[in-house]
């Protein structure tokens, strides 16, 4: 049984029966015109898929969410024009459903739930409206210039849980003057907080204290929250509150510094209107260490307070919960995560080796131990470090117990599943991880590489795309879906990922010259892009500062094998293969980069010996 995350749209006319018993022949006459005019060429612009057709209505797939909300949206407009020179009783209505959801594909037709949520919010928009899901209103985020009306949870025909719904205005949210709360999520941005300590060492916890709030306003449904990669690309910049305001599309955004001496912490923060740089909240909170998680709760609350936004109950649960109540382990957890944002072999040793100290300080700390089974599993499925996957299972375990509703723990447990290839329980991890925070783009992008390397190519691009939403200064997903748009003979969308990729890579190049990853991705987008030397210099510099590292000769093999240097391309796959993950292993299948040398007689025996 194959299974795939999709975006579906559920379209129905409305008043059929009506308008079929008061004109059969005209009114199949009039659908077939409208589907020739406006439905049809709307699906082929955002590369929907067709899966079947009913009388009054349709059920399409895409591989993109904002494409289906954008489709929705191009047909009731046009559809609005072309009713506006028709008498009432001569006018063809449609109602959508949009959802993102987990289908089930036999043939070319697909099922389960994530098509019944879409055809009952179908049922329930309005005529010539659009109705969506939360997951379709969270992940579409601010991307296209549409309104959102939160209508609540509704409880749905044969569907067990409640569905909080949104209905889309078609108006173009930037004629509309201010948007008020209901129609919109107040969006804000918390910028690095500064280290005040004196002290380099510390900013590990200044920057720990930024981005655990950011993580616990990203919990509540009722407020857009820049990811924590993209507000980090201000650190150390003076910049001001309205630029910042602009460039990011957001109303507020919350700054303030963290100085840590010995036992006692002082914490400031102030939010500010990005329109004006008028100052909305502002506090000072002078405590002891013991009191962090107290200060952040305060924060968060008052945030969340002054913005009229409303928390639901799970919300106010999941931000007072206390990871841990042992300080000195929180410092060693945010140590751990300081060097696993570095990703690199030695940093994820490093990494591991914080979160194994917080676990041994507070054994009951549920992070820490999610902390550790991300390390082990980069280290295998990367370079092939000998880690037993049933003991990353059971460190997952461990922090799942402790804590079942922890997003992260449920993504670092995807992930040592995909490692083993135990790829059906891993989606099941994966989608419990998305569904707990949408925001997740951890939970996204190893989801995207799964399937990767199962070569499921549509519902990796899909997810990456959602991942690149999440995080849109990261240059990795631009990067990667590269081939993912080539495999799926979107060429144009294949140089427009590889432009972008290219400009954000060069940027992350800018600010941490010591890191190899950009220019080894952003190689082979130059490549795409026609610029061969320019790929030949950075694949230089990048093997220069990691000659020894297995992903960066992979990634070396890869240019060379496209430059036209097989016998370059081979030496390095030969010195690499044997020393990268399973996952790498698994991706060189697909990978397009080393079409070139697939023929020569060395790659086909190389490659026998990893089966």
């Amino acid at each position: 049984m194959e299974r795939r995350l999709s975006a579906i749209l559920a379209a129905d006319v409305v008043g059929y029966s009506r308008l079929m018993g008061e004109n059969e022949a005209g009114t199949l006459e009039a659908l077939k015109a409208v589907r020739a005019d406006v439905v049809d060429g709307k699906i082929r612009q955002q590369q929907g898929r067709i899966v079947k057709l009913t009388g009054d209505g349709m059920l399409v797939e895409f591989p993109s969410v904002v494409n289906a909300v954008r489709c929705a949206a191009e047909i009731q407009r046009a559809m609005r024009h072309r009713n506006s020179e028709l008498p009432q009783d001569r006018r063809i209505e449609f109602r959508i459903g949009v959802n993102l959801g987990d289908v089930i594909v036999e043939g070319d037709d697909i099922f389960g739930d994530g098509v019944n949520v879409a055809a009952r919010l179908e049922s329930i928009a309005e005529p010539g409206g659009i109705a969506v899901s939360h997951s379709v209103r969270d992940h579409v985020g601010n991307r296209l210039d549409l309104i959102f009306e939160d209508m609540g949870e509704q409880s749905l025909k044969n569907i067990t849980k409640p569905i909080r719904v949104y209905n889309v205005s078609l108006e173009n949210a930037a004629t509309q003057g201010p948007i008020s709360m209901k129609e919109e999520r107040p969006s804000i941005a918390v910028l690095p907080f500064n280290n005040m300590s004196g002290d380099t060492e510390q900013e590990y916890f200044s920057d720990g204290i930024t981005e655990d709030i950011i993580t616990d306003l990203s919990k509540i449904s009722g407020l857009f929250v820049v990811a924590r990669h993209t507000a980090f690309t201000y650190k150390a910049r003076p910049v001001k509150v309205q630029q910042v305001g602009q460039e990011l599309g957001v109303a507020f955004i919350l700054e303030g510094s963290v100085r840590k001496a010995g036992a006692r912490v002082r914490v400031t923060g102030q939010l500010v209107n990005s329109k004006d740089g008028g100052h909305v909240w502002a506090e000072r909170f002078d405590r002891d260490l013991t009191d962090i998680f107290a200060i952040q709760d305060e924060i968060t609350h008052a945030i969340v307070e002054e913005l009229k936004v409303k928390l639901l109950p799970q919300e106010k649960k999941s931000i007072g919960r206390v990871p841990t109540e042992n300080i000195e382990a929180y410092t060693y957890y945010l140590r751990g995560r300081d060097f696993l944002h570095r990703r690199s072999k030695h940093y994820f040793q490093l990494a591991r080796r914080m979160f194994a100290k917080a676990v041994e300080l507070d054994p009951n700390y549920a992070r820490a131990y999610a902390g550790m089974a991300d390390c082990d599993s980069f280290l295998y499925m990367t370079y092939h470090v000998d880690v037993s996957i049933d003991g990353i299972l059971a460190t997952t375990e461990k922090a799942l117990a402790l804590d079942p509703k922890l997003a992260e723990a449920h993504a670092s447990r995807g992930v040592a599943l995909s490692a083993g290839q135990r790829y059906e329980e891993a989606k099941a991890e994966f989608e419990k991880a998305i569904a707990l925070n949408p925001n997740s783009f951890e939970a996204h992008y190893f989801y995207a590489r799964s399937s990767f390397a199962q070569g499921k190519i549509e519902q990796a691009g899909a997810l990456f795309e959602r991942a690149a939403e999440l995080r849109p200064d990261d240059y990795q997903c631009p990067c990667l879906l590269i081939q993912i748009y080539k495999s799926l003979g979107r060429e144009q969308d294949a140089k427009s990922a590889a432009r972008k990729g290219v400009e954000l890579a060069e940027r992350e190049l800018a600010l941490h010259p010591e890191d190899s990853r950009p220019a080894q991705l952003g190689s082979g987008a130059l490549l795409v892009l026609g610029e061969r030397e320019r790929a030949r210099e950075w694949i230089s510099r990048a093997m220069a500062i990691d000659p020894d590292d297995p992903v960066a000769q992979y990634n070396a093999a890869c240019c060379y094998s496209r430059l036209g240097d097989i016998d370059a391309a081979l030496d390095l796959l030969e010195r690499c293969l044997p020393n990268l993950g399973h996952e790498k292993v698994n991706w060189s299948k697909y990978d397009s980069e080393l079409d070139p040398v697939r023929s020569n007689p060395r790659y086909q025996k190389l490659m026998e010996a990893f089966g």
